[in-house]
């Protein structure tokens, strides 16, 4: 079920009216929520809500286990994780892993592995990648001592399955969130404001920025040719950077807005990566929720930077190609993770955003660097395959072709739009002037409520659904 759909509309009304007549009867509450997002998964495919259930059934089970029998803990942990990934690989790389033993053994027609794999195992879920990750995280964490827990099924399952961010993330914790499914705080005015603005913002991001931008997109990827313009690669890169930022950040400020209304916090899971002067900082500031699991969960398990700086680089390179790898079955991926981990390492070893100073001429140029390195980046995350990036980036560097972006009116304003507005971040104007002035702010809405209606572009899944 789609945010940007009437049938999402009627679902929201009716969650709502159900929770609010529930009152403050906990259990209520959270057979509802736990009901209603099986329901809200379900009318995607209801045939793959028994991997939500399996998923959680380990993790449940495992943590119970890791508590009763603390000897055995590890084994748990193991199992879990085997389990775990075991259903993802299935689902998610079964086709991916197979083409390329195919590949390396020479397999072709009925010998191949890839064309004896069941249809049902090559359809990619949605959101798997998000859920499994948010319930491995429970396990883990009560392996570590950082919380206990919950024998009380439907709890357990309400936090995993809560349908605001069940299938693109933000990937909340549950030493987070399972103390909050436990308590009904009272919703104040400025809250729903706040639940209000955030919901707009993120149906203005999607339907209007990243919808309109990816007809742009994908005509450039999807020519027969590779245009020879180097300008227009540059302006087609600008704008999938755009799109696809706008395109999740836009769910991720929907789904917290929708937990406001609920009367509960999920994190902020992007904080302006195009204004970043390293790439240690975007990372800090993109898809918080992910970066910060890796980071807890594999690179600081690995050793992070305690075991010296030849060990730090190999754990910053597996945890960014693990990374690539979990964005989706394909090599690009895995390019894409390759390449941040190559310009971070860069960056770690000359600290040149440092050397650079801190002055105001020396934050533009760091900031021009970085985004020149992420743009590059989001080459190979784009591209259908590996050739294609490669003569994508050759071509954006060979400084040839017409001087022409064929943009069209509309991706150029919309462009113009979300550097005026990371702009207007990158110096806090934004902070400062919410909330100070009611009614402008209400005028303000009601225009961006009115430009969502009617310069709406062509209705799509969001991206991070694939993953």
């Amino acid at each position: 079920m789609l945010f940007n759909s009437l049938i999402f509309v009627a679902f929201a009304l009716i969650f709502f009216l159900v929770f609010r007549l529930i009152g403050k009867n906990i259990n209520g509450r959270l057979i509802w929520l736990t009901v209603a997002s099986f329901f809200f998964y379900g009318w995607w495919d209801w045939r793959f809500l028994s991997l939500i259930l399996i998923s959680g059934l380990i993790d449940f089970f495992a943590a119970k286990a890791i508590q009763k029998f603390p000897a055995r803990k590890k084994l748990m942990l193991g199992l879990s994780i085997l389990g775990n990934l075991g259903s993802l690989s299935l689902f998610k790389y079964s086709g991916f892993i197979a083409e390329n033993i195919d590949r390396i053994l020479g397999l072709t027609g009925d010998f191949a592995l890839a064309s004896n794999i069941p249809e049902f195992f090559l359809i990619t879920p949605v959101g798997i990648s998000f859920y499994t990750f948010q319930s491995m995280s429970y396990t883990f964490d009560v392996y570590r001592g950082k919380l206990k827990p919950t024998n009380n099924f439907i709890h357990f399952f309400a936090y995993l399955s809560m349908f605001p961010q069940l299938v693109a993330g933000p990937i909340v914790r549950a030493k987070s969130m399972l103390p909050q499914l436990l308590e009904v705080n009272s919703i104040s005015s400025e809250k729903k404001w706040n639940g209000f603005r955030l919901i707009v913002r993120g149906f203005f991001k999607k339907m209007v920025i990243a919808d309109n931008l990816a007809p742009v997109v994908v005509a450039a990827f999807s020519a027969p040719e590779i245009n020879s313009s180097t300008l227009f690669w540059w302006g087609v890169i600008l704008a999938f950077a755009f799109q696809i930022y706008c395109d999740f950040a836009g769910y991720s400020d929907i789904a917290r807005g929708l937990a406001i209304w609920m009367g509960y916090d999920f994190p902020d899971n992007f904080n302006h990566p195009y204004i970043s002067t390293s790439i240690r900082e975007f990372w800090e500031r993109w898809h918080i929720s992910l970066s910060t699991w890796f980071r807890d969960y594999l690179y600081i398990p690995l050793g992070g930077n305690r075991l010296g700086k030849t060990r730090s680089y190999i754990n910053l390179w597996i945890t960014m190609l693990i990374s690539g790898l979990w964005h989706g079955a394909a090599w690009t991926f895995v390019a894409w993770g390759a390449v941040h981990a190559f310009f971070a390492s860069f960056e770690r070893f000359t600290k040149w955003p440092q050397k650079l100073g801190k002055n105001s001429v020396a934050k533009v140029a760091a900031w021009i660097l970085v985004m020149l390195q992420v743009l590059v980046a989001w080459v190979f995350f784009r591209a259908e395959n590996i050739n294609q990036a490669l003569e994508i980036v050759q071509v954006m560097f060979s400084f040839q072709g017409p001087f022409q972006l064929n943009w069209g009116l509309n991706a150029t304003i919309f462009i113009l739009i979300m550097i005026f507005r990371e702009i207007i971040a990158a110096f806090g104007i934004d902070k400062k002037l919410e909330g100070k002035h009611p009614v402008g702010e209400m005028i303000f809405y009601a225009v961006l409520i009115t430009i969502i209606i009617f310069f709406r572009g062509e209705g799509s899944e969001f991206i991070y659904f694939q993953f």
